[in-house]
């Protein structure tokens, strides 16, 4: 009955980084689509699907642990607002079916440097229990992703001016703009990095 009074530390961080490691199979996934393998969208949705798993046994974990190796209510954050980006990357890939559309080369550029803030993400979580400097440059380096993507995105909208009809130019735009949000979810998951860092230290 010894074991009844042992305390429950289980590998949080180590949930929190696999998470990010079906993240980043969903955004690899997400950036093949979009470069024009229309059968990836499948693996984007079954990665989503992983990672939530993976999200939900994180937060079984983080209720019943004794201690943690951050402040609990950064893990979750963490973990939730990573959710949000494999999720924004599978309703792309829905809204671009529904409106019959497949990505330009904008787009794809776009979502290669996702898929690359996406593991400077996984790096900064691997480093947050060790290595507060290299977690936040890490952190550092997405929000970069995240710049090079609203500089694609500024450049594609300009050149909605040259296509007249209308129709076309409110698809296109809300394509881009879904990508544009996409790198918007990776500063929230960075920014966090920075404020977990902050507090523990």
């Amino acid at each position: 009955m010894r074991h009844w009074f042992l305390p429950h530390s289980p590998d949080l961080l180590g949930l929190l980084v696999s998470q990010a490691d079906t993240t980043i199979e969903g955004m690899d996934a997400f950036a093949a689509w979009s470069v024009g393998d229309a059968g990836m969208a499948q693996s984007v949705r079954d990665a989503e699907h992983r990672a939530d798993d993976v999200r939900r046994a994180l937060q079984s974990e983080l209720r019943a642990a004794f201690s943690t190796p951050l402040d609990a209510e950064d893990i979750y954050e963490l973990s939730e607002r990573l959710d949000a980006v494999l999720n924004a990357a599978k309703n792309a890939v829905r809204e671009a079916d529904v409106m019959r559309l497949r990505p330009d080369e904008a787009l794809a550029a776009m979502a290669l440097d996702l898929a690359d803030g996406t593991r400077h993400l996984r790096a900064a979580f691997a480093a947050l229990a060790s290595d507060a400097e290299a977690a936040t440059a890490a952190a550092d380096a997405a929000i970069r992703c995240e710049r090079k993507v609203e500089r694609r995105y500024r450049s594609a909208m300009s050149h909605l001016l040259d296509i007249e009809d209308l129709r076309e130019v409110i698809a296109w735009r809300e394509m881009y703009r879904r990508y544009a949000r996409l790198g918007e979810s990776l500063v929230r998951v960075a920014e966090r990095v920075w404020y977990a860092v902050v507090k523990e230290h």
